[in-house]
């Protein structure tokens, strides 16, 4: 387990010793993931990486699992060639870090996403999920992006868009009781705000004593009180997925 007291403890669990089924491919001005099913199909999901990257195993695991669920799943690099969080950094210059990535402006890289989709996957129907940094950029995504049709914002940064909740999209935003950097205050307020000013579909749950990345650790270090919770939340993320697309 890692230290949760760092600004942003995506590193907790292993990472999955994991090659993944799927290639990579140039999609516009950046590289990107794609895994694709053995059927065909009109459904894609744009998977939004943490601080990690877009190469990170366990990201990667995940878009092969919605693959395994009938979708087209498209990792891109939203940081569009700028280096990833390695866990060797220095935390005390995260805050410097993530100012320069800013989760609100990954539309031009959406963009290019959305058009390789429809143009060389056949996508019709393009929905989107995110982890920590991506699940405030799904949130941002969820707020002005008429293209996509439904969103899941996992432990997404609260505070980066906590001011920002007029959903245009049907949004399931999964968060963990333990998380030391989503508190618990902040995610009453954020069901508040979206009650007042959203008029489309949502749903908040709190997964009880999960903490931050649980629903893509590593399987392999899987505690076994926390293995329901991991199951059920990658579940409830595929099971929203099916119902708006």
């Amino acid at each position: 387990m890692a230290n949760e007291l760092k600004p942003c403890p995506c590193d907790i669990g292993d990472k999955f010793d994991y090659g993944g089924r799927g290639q990579e491919v140039q999609v516009g001005h950046i590289k990107a993931y794609v895994s694709k099913p053995s059927t065909s199909t009109d459904k894609a999901v744009i998977v939004i990486h943490d601080i990690f990257g877009w190469q990170l195993p366990n990201t990667r695991y995940i878009a092969d699992m919605l693959t395994a669920n009938g979708y087209v799943a498209i990792c891109p690099d939203f940081f569009a060639g700028q280096e990833a969080w390695k866990p060797s950094n220095e935390w005390a210059s995260f805050d410097d870090w993530v100012k320069t990535r800013d989760a609100g402006k990954i539309d031009k890289e959406v963009d290019v996403v959305l058009k390789y989709l429809k143009e060389h996957c056949g996508a019709k129907k393009i929905g989107v999920i995110g982890f920590c940094w991506g699940g405030a950029a799904v949130q941002h995504l969820m707020l002005k992006n008429p293209d996509l049709k439904t969103g899941v914002s996992l432990y997404g940064v609260i505070r980066f868009f906590d001011d920002k909740c007029s959903l245009l999209h049907p949004t399931f935003f999964i968060f963990a009781e333990k998380d030391e950097i989503i508190p618990l205050e902040q995610v009453t307020l954020l069901e508040q705000k979206l009650k007042q000013n959203s008029k489309v579909d949502y749903e908040v749950k709190i997964y009880p004593g999960q903490t931050h990345g649980f629903v893509h650790r590593k399987k392999e270090n899987i505690n076994p009180q926390d293995k329901p919770y991991i199951e059920e939340g990658r579940r409830d993320m595929i099971n929203w997925l099916n119902k708006y697309m």
